[in-house]
């Protein structure tokens, strides 16, 4: 009878084994595939490219919806899909202020809720601590529908996009959702500029995974 019992705590801390990492990864899958959604849907807005300073609330604030910039495309499509970036940043940025890029430069002392999440060197640390950083490849089936991709402009000018599922019929590489300046668009333009970033970002689903960034 024991060794029954034992056998039968055995199977059953196996199967366990087996269903955790399972769930783990159809929940990141179902994230992934809201948040390609939330982008696409992002690209029937008009949108004015407006990078101004504007206060808003906290949590769940937002520029007003006729205006914003490369990131706000990506925090409006993380919060379509049930994450609110500008709180997870801003409590990362409570708890770990020396982590990220120095606000001098921003003439800032500290964390603000306002504007912190809407910059990309932070959103580049961000993921970077949050979720997982991916290696930086010439190779576009290295990136999957909802990687966050990051890219240097030149001239100290950064920029964000969202990788969707939609393929460039020319190229046939996923094309990218992103706010350069004429509103949320789909485009074929992952290589088109220095990419400096790689990321993928969960939520609750990333915990405090391992930077796979080599």
């Amino acid at each position: 009878m024991q060794s029954c019992w034992k056998l039968q705590i055995s199977a059953l801390l196996l199967l366990s084994v087996v269903l955790v990492p399972l769930q783990h990864s159809t929940a990141r899958q179902e994230f992934l595939q809201k948040l390609n959604a939330a982008a696409i849907e992002r690209t029937h807005h008009k949108v004015r490219y407006d990078p101004a300073y504007v206060r808003i609330p906290y949590p769940g604030g937002d520029v007003p919806a006729e205006t914003g910039v490369c990131t706000d495309e990506v925090i409006r499509a993380y919060r379509a899909a049930g994450i609110d970036l500008q709180k997870e940043v801003h409590e990362d940025m409570v708890a770990n202020f020396s982590a990220y890029p120095s606000q001098a430069r921003w003439h800032r002392s500290g964390p603000d809720s306002n504007i912190d999440h809407r910059r990309v060197p932070n959103l580049m640390v961000f993921f970077s601590r949050k979720g997982e950083a991916l290696p930086i490849t010439n190779k576009p089936g290295d990136y999957s529908p909802g990687d966050l991709v990051t890219w240097d402009l030149g001239g100290g000018i950064t920029h964000i996009g969202i990788v969707v599922d939609q393929k460039s019929w020319l190229s046939r590489r996923n094309m990218i959702v992103h706010n350069i300046g004429e509103g949320p668009k789909m485009e074929d333009v992952l290589f088109d500029w220095k990419i400096i970033g790689h990321y993928r970002y969960f939520g609750f689903a990333s915990g405090n995974a391992q930077s796979a960034r080599r």
